[in-house]
């Protein structure tokens, strides 16, 4: 049975918030960092406090930890050695791995994330603007209260008007497409897949395979924690209409276009269900919207293009193994939108976004690697991901059409890595023991 009273709410609800502040700290000093965290164990809603409150509250708190801050807050070297190479590389390390080359490189990154000295972020989801700017005020205030922590650096999250959070800045609605977890209290929309084994995304219960993976020592520290991918990406929207606009002749073959692109319309209809026009009641209906296969429904890729973004993160039933490659998607957009038909504005705008998985290596880099950056995917050739893949100019995509198929050639960079970290996602219970490794406080 899941232990909901010690799980953090992010890996289990997405919340209401229309905004928020992700805050990335250093810990100069340990007693520092833990009389930090002390005061924030209680204010760490657990999945079942965030069912209890949903409606009640108006902010959501998450804390997650680096391989480097778990070691700042006084982890023993004996216990940092049991958790994976992965997380204790850290993703600026496996930017080979990943494909974060060129642009997208960690030398590009912004906010002090690729350095040994990003800690921990405090994630401060907000059900709107005036409590955002509570909590960031009573954050600030906490964090001078404590010797030796500081803000590396910050990032404001907001709703995409004309939108809500569920979109993107190029305008699609996202996140359609969650796994379950078993014995969460959800139930999966159809086409969704059944509920899957918790120790897919919680640590100390069994997966898929029946088995419950070591745990990191101590016990108290990861039992009920996960690790969370976090991957900022900057969308340039003015370059992304402007390649519609150059590849079709008329506004509905633009939409089409964009739609190819993504697998979805932009209402977050799928194009397996409506492959020549946008259906916006099909893609606000969650008992419809996810329900369809590839591997019947369009296998050869004449709705959906092999390569598209939800094709590649989500092969559904053309997968090997696939319950054990999904992956928990949590996170929000930031920047100010782009107005319809306005020029591009140089404003850095995108999407902020966490990963929460069991394993990094079999399932976020995995999906990176295979799925997002590999040219081969689906057999495709000189091909990724056109939408969140590395682009260098020199990669096509093609789209299925009777009698020939057609080949965008130099496919453009559509978005651009600015950011990315892994963390390690404690329980209540992981927070209570950092925060208490060493009862001595700070003196102020």
């Amino acid at each position: 049975m899941l232990d909901l009273e010690n799980i953090q709410h992010i890996v289990t609800t997405r919340t209401p918030a229309m905004t928020g502040r992700y805050e990335f700290l250093s810990f100069d000093n340990p007693a520092g960092g833990r009389a930090w965290l002390g005061e924030l164990v209680d204010k760490v809603q657990s999945a079942a406090d965030a069912r209890r409150t949903m409606d009640s509250t108006d902010r959501w708190v998450t804390l997650a930890f680096t391989f480097t801050g778990l070691r700042a807050l006084g982890v023993c070297e004996e216990s940092l050695a049991t958790f994976p190479d992965e997380f204790r590389e850290g993703m600026a390390a496996r930017a080979d791995i990943l494909g974060d080359t060129g642009a997208n490189h960690p030398d590009n990154w912004v906010g002090g994330l690729a350095g040994n000295d990003l800690h921990a972020i405090a994630i401060l989801f907000a059900r709107n603007d005036a409590e955002r700017r509570r909590c960031v005020t009573v954050h600030a205030d906490l964090i001078a209260r404590c010797p030796g922590v500081r803000v590396l650096s910050f990032l404001d999250l907001n709703a995409t008007p004309p939108f809500n959070y569920a979109h993107d800045h190029f305008g699609f609605r996202d996140r359609l497409s969650q796994p379950v977890i078993e014995g969460s209290g959800e139930e999966p929309t159809p086409g969704s897949g059944g509920p899957l084994r918790p120790g897919e995304f919680i640590l100390g219960y069994p997966d898929e395979d029946n088995v419950v993976a070591n745990l990191p020592q101590p016990e108290e520290l990861s039992r009920n924690g996960s690790y969370l991918a976090y991957r900022r990406l900057r969308e340039h929207v003015g370059l992304f209409r402007s390649y519609l606009a150059e590849h079709t002749d008329t506004p509905a073959r633009e939409e089409l276009l964009a739609a190819k692109l993504m697998g979805r319309w932009k209402s977050g209809a799928p194009l397996v269900l409506a492959p020549e026009h946008d259906d916006p009641e099909l893609g606000a209906d969650p008992l419809r919207n996810n329900d369809f296969n590839y591997k019947e429904m369009d296998p050869f890729g004449y709705a959906v293009p092999l390569g598209s973004h939800i094709r590649r993160l989500n092969p559904r039933d053309t997968a090997v193994n696939m319950n054990r490659r999904r992956m928990i998607r949590r996170g929000a957009t930031y920047g100010e939108a782009l107005p319809d038909g306005a020029p591009d504005d140089g404003a850095d705008r995108g999407i902020a976004a966490f990963i929460i998985c069991a394993s990094l290596v079999r399932q976020f880099e995995f999906a990176q690697n295979v799925w997002i950056n590999d040219r081969n995917f689906h057999e495709l050739g000189n091909e990724r991901d056109p939408i969140c893949g590395t682009q260098d100019g020199t990669l096509e995509y093609k789209i299925p059409t009777r009698p020939i198929r057609k080949v965008l050639k130099g496919l453009p960079a559509f978005t651009t890595l600015t950011g990315g970290a892994y963390f390690f996602l404690p329980g209540r219970n992981g927070l209570s023991y950092l925060a208490s490794l060493n009862t001595q406080r700070p003196h102020p």
